[in-house]
């Protein structure tokens, strides 16, 4: 592969990531209790959230966390994309 720190001008590899949920899938209760653990948001709030999909559900947390947040959410039954 490319050597460590790839081309000058290169993308620098990304380090902060936002999880997007694209869709809540059949389990939508699921999701949204998901959600409310990931976020801390009140079950309105949480429900909001799921059913105006696609939104963020966290903004700029590690590509560690944002993997697990995504599992976990996958669990769930959800589609999830991070950006």
């Amino acid at each position: 592969g490319p050597a460590a720190g790839g081309d000058a001008g290169a993308a620098e590899e990304q380090t902060e990531f936002d999880v997007v949920l694209e869709s809540a899938g059949a389990k939508k209760i699921a999701v949204i209790k998901e959600v409310r653990g990931i976020t801390g948001l009140g079950l309105k709030e949480a429900k909001e959230l799921v059913d105006g999909a696609p939104n963020t559900v966290k903004e700029a947390v590690s590509k560690e966390e944002a993997e697990e947040i995504k599992n976990k959410l996958e669990e769930a039954g959800a589609t999830v994309e991070l950006k």
